[in-house]
């Protein structure tokens, strides 16, 4: 009863308020119809490789002139949304405004864009910190997601076999080459934790892909462990439009 109590006291402060401009809602965790209608979820058509979408239906198995002429190191890409509008502030607010009770919503619209990878997959394993920028942020946003993913999915999640051993500046701001050479060997697998990894299917999870450098060299070194199947799922795309 109290607790009743005290929510409504709570909801009287703090009405619901829409998750992209703030506006009032009538319930919490969600958008008003304008936010909702900026929110570029990615469908189909797309490339079977990266997950970039097509502006045209080439026929299912199709993939982008871009994964066949530079191949990634992992099977597949999927995200759920592009990186823009009201998409990007959940992004933003997760990460620097510690708003982790936005993950569980988040891994809710990646596990349906996981394009049943997630229901295939062996385990979920998260990009980590480097211990140094854990400390000061005081949590990893990738591990959100990929925690509540496993949650909602009954998975396996990996939270400490994959780990960032080298303390990389960050990728905001840097060239693609230079975000290639920030990541080169900053992963490895614990000391101990090579049969999490060896001949099984991987979800990799981060929050957004940008020119994918994190996410290939952290691929790469569960490749080298022996991982059968890496698929990358990220919350969003940063792309410059459809191809």
């Amino acid at each position: 009863m109290l607790r009743g109590f005290f929510r409504g006291v709570g909801r009287f402060i703090y009405p619901p308020s829409c998750l992209g401009c703030g506006c009032k809602t009538q319930n919490d965790g969600a958008f008003c119809v304008a936010c909702w209608a900026d929110i570029r979820f990615i469908e189909r058509p797309y490339c079977e490789v990266l997950g970039i979408p097509f502006t045209y239906d080439h026929g299912r198995g199709i993939v982008s002139a871009e994964a066949i002429a530079s191949p990634p190191p992992f099977e597949r890409l999927r995200a759920a949304t592009v990186h823009d509008g009201p998409a990007r502030k959940l992004v933003h607010q997760l990460k620097y405004l510690d708003r982790t009770d936005l993950a569980r919503l988040m891994a809710s619209w990646m596990l349906r864009a996981s394009d049943g990878t997630v229901a295939a997959c062996d385990c979920i394993v998260p990009i980590p910190l480097h211990r140094r920028r854990f400390l000061a942020r005081r949590f990893n946003q990738s591990a959100e997601l990929a925690r509540h993913l496993a949650a909602l999915s009954g998975k396996s999640f990996l939270a400490s076999t994959l780990v960032r051993v080298k303390p990389t500046s960050r990728q905001v701001g840097l060239s693609a080459q230079a975000r290639k050479l920030n990541v080169r060997g900053a992963f490895a697998i614990a000391a101990g934790r090579e049969a999490d990894i060896m001949g099984k299917r991987v979800v990799l999870v981060d929050d957004v892909y940008t020119t994918g450098a994190t996410v290939a060299a952290a691929a790469r070194r569960l490749k080298t462990a022996g991982a059968a199947d890496v698929t990358v799922l990220t919350f969003a795309m940063a792309i410059s439009g459809p191809i």
